[in-house]
């Protein structure tokens, strides 16, 4: 990945590519443009934009939520990085089963949706688990769903949490970044507010989870 991607956030498209050359009629490959969808107006520590700065094809949408957490990194990250049991905030999933693997890269779940969603199931991938950084990222593989090609990136850091009682705390900035096809017959406004909208409610769950568990 070129480095100028972690020094432009202003501009959300860092760079287009298509492949080509002349002299030859080969069908040209829609071309894909690196996107950071973090807002400029947040401040995020550069090393975790660039988990955030998505390859995004004509076809696809990306987009990102940003949620405080008044609960230390490690509380936050204690849910979060069960690959094997999202549905511990992530609400609209009913169950989860582990298909291959033991919580490493690599390993497969599938996981059931709650009724009232145009999904039934969805077969994802764990694509990175860094207990160091604290850096998730699954895509999806397989299901019943329309969100193909589906890859969703989530980091948590440090942050200092508004005081109460006199004092300052321990908090937590997650940041939940993904790219996926746009469905058809869909734009990519209706797309991207539809994923956002089931981003922001599982962020506000995990919220309450993990600031429940930092005051036990």
């Amino acid at each position: 990945m070129p480095s100028s991607l972690q020094l432009h956030r202003s501009d959300p498209v860092f760079h287009t590519t298509s492949a080509g050359c002349a002299g030859f009629h080969h069908k040209q490959p829609k071309p894909t443009s690196w996107v950071c969808p973090v807002s400029g107006e947040i401040l995020v520590p550069e090393y975790v934009l660039h988990h955030h700065t998505h390859e995004v094809a004509a076809n696809q949408c990306c987009s990102a939520v940003v949620r405080p957490i008044d609960a230390p990194v490690d509380a936050v990250w204690s849910v979060v990085r069960r690959f094997d049991e999202p549905q511990v905030y992530k609400h609209f999933l009913k169950s989860c089963h582990v298909i291959v693997g033991d919580g490493d890269v690599g390993t497969l779940r599938e996981v059931r949706v709650v009724s009232g969603l145009p999904a039934a199931s969805s077969t994802e991938r764990l694509e990175i688990l860094d207990d160091e950084k604290h850096v998730m990222s699954f895509s999806v593989v397989g299901g019943d769903h329309r969100l193909h090609n589906y890859r969703s990136v989530t980091t948590l850091h440090a942050a200092v949490a508004a005081p109460k009682n006199g004092g300052e705390r321990s908090g937590t900035v997650v940041v939940e970044s993904y790219v996926v096809d746009v469905p058809p017959g869909n734009t990519t406004e209706e797309t991207c507010a539809f994923v956002d909208t089931i981003v922001k409610c599982n962020l506000q769950s995990l919220a309450q989870i993990a600031e429940n568990l930092a005051k036990n």
